[in-house]
């Protein structure tokens, strides 16, 4: 199995990548800025068995994003799987955010999905699945959270529109919008507060638990294999209820 993952050195795209790394599997790691630990992520991804591959771009950048799929090109000849985890991580209220911050939220979360999966095309085929990634804030207005809500809600609209594109191709695209799980964007987001705000979430699940990473990569498996062939364009909530309260 062959694996793109934008945006896959920590958090949910490096605990997707390690749920994939196997003997015999390829997995593509895209990162922008952090080599420390895109090449720590990179070495537990073998330890595990699989090849791996870094990919330092910002996709950002449109340039960056069609050199990166050269890259992949001259590699292997089919992806099996994409999975969007790249969000730019600007806090602020709306009026807070400036312009500039605006359109790289929009470049980084959104446009670089589109870009990604044109670039792509050539190696997806019948069978192919990407994911996406949402959150609660596409649909609640959740303080400094305004660049990073308003753009996962554009990436349900996104993807949505895309199985226009795809289907007709056997090629599937859904989101997984999991709940809140402590990763460096919550804490950048929540500087100081985010183990508090954790604990006080999953302390109201009612599931009595919160969610964890395997909840989210488990669900990618899923979505990722044949048995889902005609799950399209959903958006599939792994909370535990958290978001029907």
């Amino acid at each position: 199995m062959n694996v793109l993952i934008i945006g896959g050195s920590k958090g949910i795209g490096r605990s997707t990548a390690l749920r994939f790394s196997q003997p015999g599997n390829i997995i593509f790691v895209n990162y922008v800025s952090d080599d420390q630990t895109a090449f720590e992520t990179a070495n537990e991804i073998r330890q595990h068995g699989a090849v791996c591959h870094l990919l330092k771009a910002d996709v950002g950048e449109p340039l960056q994003i069609k050199r990166m799929l050269e890259v992949i090109k001259n590699e292997v000849e089919s992806i099996d799987l994409i999975v969007h985890c790249a969000v730019a991580i600007i806090q602020g209220n709306v009026l807070e955010v400036s312009f500039e911050d605006w359109q790289r939220a929009i470049a980084v979360s959104n446009l670089s999905l589109i870009e990604v999966i044109k670039e792509a095309m050539p190696l997806l085929s019948y069978g192919s699945t990407i994911i996406a990634l949402s959150s609660r804030g596409s649909t609640d207005a959740i303080p400094n959270y305004a660049a990073l809500g308003t753009t996962k809600a554009f990436t349900e609209s996104i993807v949505r529109y895309l199985i226009l594109d795809l289907a007709p191709k056997g090629i599937r695209i859904n989101i997984v919008s999991p709940g809140t799980l402590l990763t460096d964007a919550l804490k950048k987001v929540f500087p100081g507060k985010a183990e508090e705000y954790v604990q006080m979430e999953n302390s109201k699940n009612p599931s009595g638990r919160g969610i964890n990473f395997d909840d989210v990569t488990e669900t990618i498996a899923f979505l990722a294999s044949p048995q889902a062939q005609m799950i399209q364009g959903r958006v599939i909530h792994i909370d535990g209820g958290m978001g029907l309260l």
